[in-house]
């Protein structure tokens, strides 16, 4: 069978050569024998990319044929990572052009280091969004995502002299992106500003304003082991007039081209920083003019079907990936009571039946809110059906509820203050079909928290929950060749069955107490350790000890996802190694620390965050008595492809939230697929984690959720001083202070939040974080044992696949069914 295999690849081969160098000579222009490996990578991600369009055409041919409904996922995030091997992967064509790019005398593996992470996202939300594409696409669903071409991606992180992180452009669209497709002839023009004059009824006539145009690129997305092929369309901005040349010569240049400038700045970056008030509106103008191009788009789409506007949800379902999109829902009233003349009534009932919403947090201060004034300016139409949709909305609670004010007050859409506010969060629940959580403990807490009014409205059966998934293709397989091929040797199956349905792992259990099999486990691990010191030693200098524990967290970073807690516990290991003697160091299990995240370019507690483990770094990693049992690494620029070296390699990641912070979290679920052991609070996937490995395989610390309030009121109300509540954690607060890294005074903001208040409770968790800590040391010890837990965590994770998520929502949410392109 494998030679047969062999032999078929084989003949694909000059034929792969020949369609590079046909790119080489053609799409590039250059001369074959005078190609660099940036030219060569070009040159094949063309050709792979004619195998994608064949298939993605004959997808989007397929199911027009068909006549299926379709959902469309909207995201303003999509982290997609690098899109050359994971299509590779996906065609099941990499042998094939190893063995080309050989030949043509290239190495297939730096080719695949020249591509650049594609700018589109940034942290979980967005990666989400990428893994249920690939496993739309792999399950062979009619799905398309739906996003904005960032120019410039959201930052570039470097790391200044004095440790704080800097904000360069992140120009990963320099040279073209080979993996996109220009489509010029989808554009639609976009308005702002202006003004709406009612007409008739509940009708309007929107005019005047700015209006610029949005031009579609599609990047395909391949499944795997099929030839479906999904779409991600990407929205540009462009000016619908571009220079105006009356007014350059004239001499006013700056005018000339403003209208191109002001175009182009809407797609230029990721989450603008919002502390400005162009900022904000700039957001706005954002999330508008993505979700007005892509209802235009998808009312294009249904149009061509030929059937009755009233049948629209038969044929579209819209997920919604957090509050960003919710302005799609006045947008599609705006469309069907102004321009296809459906009586509100109507139109509304097609509204609630279209959309569906996923909610990713029970933070209040992330929920999102605009300003009315801002609104009635940008969106004055918009803002006008936001208040006629509340009216009546609320006329609806009034009479379920008759005289509860305060029920109608936090139910409205309206939040009242100076300005007033549009609560985004309520507008996406009343206008969707269904509402979800993304962890059982997660959308337990949204149906007894910020969704209670609602769910008393409505009923629990709008609310329900689908647990987050990782796909297996790039965490497992892309990730960790070599694990995937000792999972396919012993348990005797190709890669598609279990990449397909990762519940195939649990049979690794039958060979868990097999000491050959722990062996060759070991032996992945511990390559994959020397793969990521072998990247830190290229990029930082410094060599490590890949016989070390590797402890890792890899985040964006927040307050409450606690990398201070890390931190902290790093200098309490730190200072407590240099209270020993040289013999009693000699018995410390030697350990390795890992940082990576990005922070938002305006939240200052967290970039000192990265300051302080940055600067921390710089002293532990120089100290001659404890380097080599102790060493610590802040990782810049997090990224998909970072974390494909580092999540293979650690031994145990850090998941240590406040409980009842993170929703869920999918890093957790990547680590442990591949055979690393978590730490971490009572929160978020942690818990499902935990029961499907057995918490003897978790090692879990802190307070649990239902306490959280309270001790929140005792830190208000009754403060106990630091030195007195937890020594432990105010000998690091007051060696940091003490400029023991630094200059202590540059941190007291960030130690002024564990000093006063600590709302994330690290007072309270730090003591049993440190007894967590110390499980982990002495379980590590026992190499035997620690193998066995981490062939038993990735055995146990077929749960946390991506296609059983996304099966959740196909038949839970949007009914649609999957149709193989044969």
């Amino acid at each position: 069978m494998r030679r047969r295999l062999y032999l078929r690849a084989f003949n694909h081969v000059p034929a792969i050569t020949k369609s590079v160098v046909h790119h080489v000579q053609t799409s590039l222009a250059r001369q074959p024998y005078n190609i660099d490996d940036f030219g060569a990578y070009q040159a094949a991600a063309l050709s792979v990319r004619d195998n994608l369009i064949v298939n993605w055409n004959n997808t989007q041919l397929h199911h027009n044929r068909k006549g299926n409904k379709r959902a469309y996922y909207l995201s303003l995030e999509f982290l997609m990572g690098r899109t050359f091997d994971n299509a590779l992967l996906n065609l099941d064509l990499k042998p094939q052009y190893d063995d080309g790019m050989s030949l043509l005398g290239f190495n297939l593996e730096d080719l695949i280091d020249q591509e650049r992470d594609a700018g589109l996202g940034n942290g979980g939300l967005g990666r989400l969004a990428a893994c249920y594409l690939d496993s739309s696409a792999s399950m062979e669903l009619p799905v398309w995502g739906y996003g904005l071409r960032y120019q410039y991606g959201i930052f570039q992180q470097l790391i200044g002299p004095d440790g704080s992180q800097l904000e360069a452009p992140d120009p990963w669209l320099q040279n073209d992106n080979p993996w996109e497709l220009p489509r010029a002839d989808v554009k639609y023009e976009v308005r702002f500003y202006g003004h709406s004059e009612r007409i008739e009824g509940m009708k309007a006539l929107w005019s005047g304003g700015q209006e610029v145009v949005a031009v579609a690129y599609d990047v395909m997305i391949p499944g795997y082991d099929t030839k479906n092929t999904n779409n991600l369309r990407l929205w540009e901005s462009k000016p619908k007039r571009g220079f105006d040349l009356n007014s350059f010569n004239a001499g006013d240049y700056e005018r000339a081209v403003e209208a191109s400038n002001s175009a182009a700045a809407i797609t230029s970056v990721l989450y603008p920083n919002d502390h400005t008030t162009f900022g904000k509106e700039l957001r706005l103008k954002q999330q508008y003019f993505w979700t007005a191009a892509s209802l235009a788009d998808i009312m294009r789409r249904f149009k061509n079907m030929e059937k009755s506007i009233l049948e629209f949800p038969d044929y579209v379902s819209i997920q919604l990936n957090d509050t960003h999109p919710t302005l799609a829902i006045p947008e599609l009233m705006r469309i069907l009571v102004d321009e296809e003349e459906v009586p509100w009534d109507q139109a509304w009932d097609i509204i609630t039946r279209t959309f569906f919403f996923t909610n990713h947090t029970v933070l209040p201060e992330a929920l999102e809110k605009w300003s009315v004034p801002l609104m009635q300016h940008l969106l004055p139409r918009h803002m006008q059906i936001i208040f006629d949709i509340n009216l009546i909305f609320l006329q609806a609670v009034e009479k379920k509820f008759p005289g509860d004010r305060d029920k109608l007050a936090r139910m409205s859409l309206i939040e009242e203050g100076y300005p007033q506010q549009v609560r985004m969060a309520n507008l996406a629940c009343i206008g969707s079909h269904k509402v979800n959580g993304v962890a059982e403990l997660h959308s337990e807490l949204v149906r007894a928290t910020i969704m209670k009014d609602f769910v008393d409205f409505y009923g629990v059966s709008k609310f329900f929950n689908v647990t987050n998934g990782i796909t297996p293709r790039r965490w497992l397989d892309q990730c960790n060749p070599g694990l995937s091929r000792l999972i396919s040797e012993t348990l005797k199956l190709p890669k598609a069955a279990f990449l397909k349905d990762l519940y195939q792992l649990e049979g690794l259990l039958k060979h868990i107490d097999d000491p050959k099999f722990q062996t060759m486990w070991a032996a992945v691990k511990q390559t994959n350790k020397e793969r990521l010191a072998h990247y830190v030693e290229v990029t930082t200098g410094h060599r490590i000890n890949t016989k070390a524990m590797f402890d890792i967290q890899i985040k964006r970073i927040h307050e409450y996802k606690r990398q201070t807690l890390n931190i902290f516990g790093v200098i309490h290991r730190y200072l407590a190694l240099k209270a020993m003697t040289s013999a009693q160091r000699k018995k410390v299990n030697p350990k390795v620390v890992f940082f990576g995240g990005k922070a938002a370019p305006g939240y200052y507690i967290a970039k000192l965050t990265i300051k302080l483990v940055v600067n921390v770094a710089r002293i532990v990693n120089a100290d001659p008595e404890t380097k080599d049992i102790l060493s610590l690494f802040f990782l810049p620029d997090y990224s998909v492809s970072l974390a494909e070296i580092l999540i293979p390699a650690s031994d145990i990641s850090q998941h240590i939230s406040t409980a009842g912070t993170e929703a869920s979290g999918t890093s957790n679920m990547k680590f442990c697929l591949n055979g690393g052991l978590l730490l971490g609070t009572v929160d978020g996937a942690n818990i499902e984690i935990a029961e499907e490995v057995g918490e003897q395989n978790v090692f879990f610390f802190g307070h649990l959720t239902p306490a959280v309030e309270d001790l929140r009121y005792q830190h208000m109300y009754h403060p106990v001083p630091l030195e007195k509540k937890c020594p432990g954690l105010a000998r690091v607060v007051n060696e940091v202070a003490a400029g023991r890294f630094g200059d202590g005074n540059a941190y007291e903001p960030l130690l002024n939040t564990v000093r006063k208040n600590d709302y994330y409770l690290l007072t309270e968790d730090f003591d049993s974080y440190l007894q967590a800590l110390k499980l982990v040391d002495e379980a590590y010890q026992d190499r035997t044992e620690w193998i066995k837990k981490s062939i038993r965590t990735t055995a146990k994770m077929g749960k946390f696949s991506s296609d059983r998520a996304i099966q959740d929502y196909a038949q839970e949410c949007w009914n649609i069914e999957g149709s193989k392109l044969e």
